[in-house]
């Protein structure tokens, strides 16, 4: 999963017609955050509508437009955009009217540069938060057709006897599997089977994390705790409390590391990077990964006791080709759901072009069937089938898929189709090495050019540019 970076400097926009105090929270705030200053209502309205902000200081009393006015203005521009207000202490009563009316916080009038940093950040740290849930929230919502898992194979069907099983517990699930054959998916539907389908379902891709930053990522940290440390920022074990954390790409995590994350799966217990507060969690660990544990813990490059603590129930999940009968149904699912997704009409796949995905051997998995089916919706021309002649050389003629091609024996196809079969391979692989050329590939066939036009027409092979 992919977080929201909050900005390395967020800023912020000081509204107050008095030059002074504008130059005096200027001075406080500029080494934090980028400030922009203006002296009127009007004018910070014309710039907010022209400029990203996180945090808006603004004067109560103003002329041209009082305070109240703008904070209402600003509101109803942006309503996720809080505004603190200034105001002189008496005014304070004011000050606090304005809180009704949207504002998130107000400050007095002579400047306390310790009161005025911590409250800035307490904005800026809510506004952080409400971006993070709501960053979750969508993408749950996104991925909620994702997460559907399409099977007819008896290996998978044991796959969710499983899941089932393990749904109703707490337990450490560790979910193994070549890349591409939906070990999320599998973490996913643990997640949604079990009590904890209201609560956040985490992911975060260990490999895809610099290590000098997985502890914060996991953990969170302080402000100043680390150069760009500007606040204070949760980790995913936070984000995740209540509900199911995925840590994926298990085996990248650097062995130091590794006996850290083992006492917190034991003690449910850990501290923000540069904090010294305990924070306690309840969150249920998922672990995924396509390399054998087993074999980096004899080499000592993976800690056995985090492996057994993780292993406490192991899920295998077998690769496409060896679900018997799933190529064609996903192949004919993806089918639907790129066509709806793209606009198209592509028909069907035909019969031909099936027997080719079905005897290819998928070596990138689900992943790169849906891919593949992608290409061909986006390339496809509407009210026609994907035939053999549209599947691109490396699937059409990898050695497994010609090594499975039917022979007489035990087959159920005729003759006829048989030639068609390889009349259809050995021109696509003249006109492969022959970059297309017809007029050379003919040549290496031997063959007159207008025939082999007449051959590819017959064989549904569209020349490519």
């Amino acid at each position: 999963m992919t977080s929201i970076d909050f900005p390395k400097k967020a800023r912020l926009l000081v509204v107050d017609d008095e030059a002074g105090a504008r130059e005096s929270l200027e001075a406080i705030l500029e080494d934090d955050y980028q400030v922009v200053c203006v002296e009127d209502g009007q004018k910070a309205l014309a710039v907010i509508q022209k400029e990203e902000f996180d945090l808006v200081l603004l004067d109560m009393s103003m002329p041209k437009m009082s305070g109240i006015e703008a904070l209402e203005k600003i509101k109803s521009h942006d309503k996720s955009l809080d505004v603190i207000i200034v105001s002189a202490i008496d005014r304070a009563l004011e000050a606090t009217s304005a809180i009704q009316k949207g504002a998130y916080d107000y400050l007095t009038k002579p400047f306390d540069p310790e009161t005025i940093l911590t409250r800035v950040d307490r904005a800026l740290q809510k506004r952080y938060l409400e971006q993070e849930v709501s960053f979750l929230r969508s993408e749950m919502a996104e991925r909620s057709e994702q997460s559907q898992i399409i099977s007819q194979s008896k290996q998978m069907q044991e796959v969710f006897q499983t899941i089932k099983k393990v749904a109703g517990t707490s337990s450490n699930v560790l979910i193994t599997g070549e890349s591409g054959t939906g070990k999320e998916l599998i973490a996913r539907a643990i997640h949604n089977a079990s009590e904890r389908v209201q609560k956040p379902f985490v992911a975060l891709n260990c490999a895809s994390i610099p290590s000098e930053l997985i502890e914060s990522e996991l953990f969170g940290h302080e402000k100043g705790a680390f150069t760009g440390a500007h606040h204070r920022a949760p980790g995913k074990f936070e984000f995740a409390n209540g509900g199911t954390l995925l840590l994926d790409e298990i085996s990248s995590l650097r062995s130091e590391f590794q006996a850290q994350l083992l006492r917190v799966l034991q003690e449910r217990e850990f501290t923000r990077v540069g904090g010294h507060r305990v924070i306690k969690v309840d969150v249920r660990i998922l672990a995924a990964t396509n390399t054998k544990l087993e074999d980096m813990v004899r080499e000592g490059t993976f800690r056995e006791d985090l492996f057994f603590r993780l292993n406490v129930i192991p899920i295998n999940v077998p690769p496409l080709r060896h679900r018997e009968g799933d190529v064609s149904l996903l192949a004919q699912y993806f089918l639907a759901k790129f066509n709806r997704k793209l606009n198209k009409n592509i028909k069907a796949i035909t019969t031909e072009a099936m027997a080719v995905l079905e005897t290819y051997p998928w070596p990138g998995n689900i992943r790169e069937l849906e891919n593949l089916i992608e290409r061909m919706v986006v390339l496809g021309t509407d009210d026609t089938r994907i035939d053999q002649g549209d599947l691109p050389y490396d699937v059409l003629f990898h050695e497994e898929t010609v090594h499975n091609l039917p022979g007489p024996e035990g087959s159920n196809i005729g003759l006829l189709q048989a030639r068609h079969s390889f009349e259809l391979s050995y021109i696509m692989q003249a006109l492969r090495k022959c970059n297309w050329n017809q007029t050379e590939a003919a040549r290496l066939l031997k063959i007159h050019r207008n025939t082999l036009i007449q051959k590819m027409k017959t064989l549904n092979i569209r020349p490519r540019n």
